[in-house]
């Protein structure tokens, strides 16, 4: 596929923490497959899905965007927990299957002007030149754009653009997870289901067992909800009077906005560190492939 694009001169910043991890080999995909809680067998050449890596007990450890480069190469672009670090833990399972996983310090994902691509969860663009991934909805168009070190596109990251993009994950529901929230929450803790992060139906990987119990057992008594208040910071409870009726799972710099794990359809008047906050609406759209 021909792509062109047209990108002026710094005109995407990037984005501050997010990291970028290939995989590539014969066995990419089986490794994938049997490690990652999407089906990675269902992905097309082209496309990409959420999907995230758990611990045995089920806690999601990382969550991020995976790309099916071609057959025997994915590309991973993690959010929040940096390439190196992916690369190192799952290195530990690779054991003797013929992969390479790899940190892409030559690919920077920025944020940048907004960019058609064949469907939401197909990507324009060949590797190794320049991607682009569509991270938004109908009513809030985004683009992802995965861009060589030295492209002159590329622009120093900004705090404001960090703080804009940040705000816009957490109205679309997708968990923003610093280190103190890894091996925290469940997929469905986390609402993961809203973005098809995981499936029910391909076979085993760690966790596996837990996420279907509880869908199946119809056990998860916790979702994500968006809270909006003052001075919400990560690992704060939210207060029902007296009661703690939730924890703030990621919030924005500013304080204003976050994503909190709650008991499911609770309601009634909440605070956060002793000021009112009130629960809001997530918006949908951010689901990809499934």
């Amino acid at each position: 596929m021909t792509f062109k694009t047209n990108l002026s001169p710094a005109s995407c910043p990037a984005l501050s923490g997010f990291g970028v991890m290939t995989v590539r080999g014969p066995d990419a995909a089986r490794f994938l497959q049997a490690q990652l809680m999407n089906d990675v067998a269902a992905l097309a050449v082209g496309q990409w899905h959420w999907t995230g890596w758990l611990t045995p007990k089920g806690r999601v450890i990382a969550l991020f965007a995976l790309a099916r480069l071609d057959d025997d190469r994915f590309l991973a672009v993690s959010p929040d927990m940096p390439a190196d670090a992916l690369r190192e833990a799952l290195q530990r399972f690779v054991f003797r299957s013929k992969l390479a996983i790899d940190a892409a310090p030559g690919w920077v994902a920025a944020a940048g002007p907004v960019c058609g691509t064949p469907a939401p969860d197909r990507f324009a663009g060949e590797a190794p030149g320049v991607l682009a991934l569509d991270f938004g909805t109908h009513d809030a168009p985004r683009t992802l754009w995965l861009l060589p070190s030295g492209d002159p596109a590329l622009a120093p990251a900004d705090p404001v653009v960090d703080a804009a993009w940040l705000a816009h994950d957490l109205v679309l529901g997708l968990p923003r997870l610093p280190p103190s929230q890894r091996e925290a929450w469940t997929p469905q803790m986390l609402s993961l289901g809203r973005l098809s992060a995981f499936s029910l139906k391909k076979g085993c990987y760690p966790g596996q067992e837990i996420v279907a119990r509880t869908h199946y057992l119809g056990q998860s008594k916790r979702e994500l909800v968006r809270i909006l208040g003052e001075g919400l910071a990560v690992g704060q409870p939210v207060m029902a009077g007296e009661r703690t009726a939730g924890t703030l799972a990621c919030a924005t710099a500013d304080g204003r906005e976050g994503l909190a794990v709650m008991a499911a359809g609770d309601a009634g008047e909440f605070t956060v560190g002793g000021r009112p906050c009130r629960p809001a609406t997530l918006a949908d759209g951010l689901a990809r492939g499934g």
